[in-house]
């Protein structure tokens, strides 16, 4: 119980840290509606030309654009999360504090961001989501269950987004300098997850590998339920079979990075 009220108030004082950049959230809130008109009236004129793409109609295609606004900095798909600040402590040798507390790194570090997320999607994510919604044509379900179903693949996005850039900034640990592995996992996130276009319309090997990718399970797969393109239960096994994975991954990423570990000589 001591343990779990720990990692609460990491995760409660990483909302609160982000809940004080109101400037930066009216900014994001902007920036993301701006972006995401850019990206509807292009998806009109490509679902125009070819109807019924990928299996999604005009109304989902619409809807798709402003769930990925909806996602992008609630998931950090183009980077602002925790990783940042991790990265940076394990290059100015600060990681040693994070190692010598009473609490878990990989824990510590993700209940901060899953605090950071939930802020996110809240003070971010749902104003574009609503304006989509209201000024086109949705398909945005009436079923409360659906709802529900779609909620509980929430969870399972955001342990996958922080699995994959946990490893990301662990890389820190043998690189002098992370930027290019974070340029890499900024572009490879913005292509497999669905940002930029959903990944149903990839035709042949290329889309079912990026299907089966991590980045599909913070995008795509939340959308396909969404939509009612997926099967729910399918999407929990898939989206939590890679966050187990990611997390172990993560887990002896960490054991073996913090053996090189070396401050002030020792």
């Amino acid at each position: 119980m001591g343990a779990g009220r720990l990692y609460a108030a990491v995760a409660a004082g990483g909302f609160r840290r982000y809940a004080t950049y109101r400037a930066a959230t009216l900014a994001g809130v902007f920036t993301n509606t701006v972006f995401g008109l850019i990206l509807v009236y292009t998806y009109l004129a490509l679902w125009d030309a070819r109807p019924h793409l990928g299996g999604y109609d005009r109304t989902q295609a619409v809807t798709f654009v402003w769930l990925g606004q909806a996602f992008l900095s609630t998931l950090a798909i183009g980077g602002g999360g925790v990783e940042d600040e991790l990265m940076e402590r394990i290059r100015t040798g600060d990681i040693a504090v994070d190692l010598y507390r009473p609490a878990d790194l990989q824990l510590w570090w993700l209940s901060a961001d899953l605090g950071r997320a939930v802020f996110q999607l809240v003070g971010r994510g749902v104003v574009p989501f609503v304006f989509g919604a209201l000024l086109f044509p949705a398909a945005l379900p009436s079923d409360p269950v659906t709802w529900l179903a779609f909620a509980a693949t929430l969870p399972l996005a955001m342990l996958v987004s922080f699995g994959i850039r946990f490893l990301v900034a662990l890389s820190a640990f043998w690189l002098l300098d992370g930027a290019g592995v974070v340029q890499m996992a900024w572009l490879a996130g913005f292509f497999c997850s669905g940002m930029l276009l959903p990944l149903n319309v990839f035709p042949g090997a290329l889309g079912e590998t990026v299907r089966a990718l991590p980045w599909s399970s913070m995008l795509q797969a939340p959308a396909d339920v969404l939509l009612g393109h997926a099967d729910p239960l399918a999407t929990y096994a898939f989206q939590g079979a890679w966050a187990v994975a990611l997390l172990a991954a993560g887990r002896l990423v960490q054991s073996l990075a913090t053996r090189r570990v070396v401050v002030q000589g020792g």
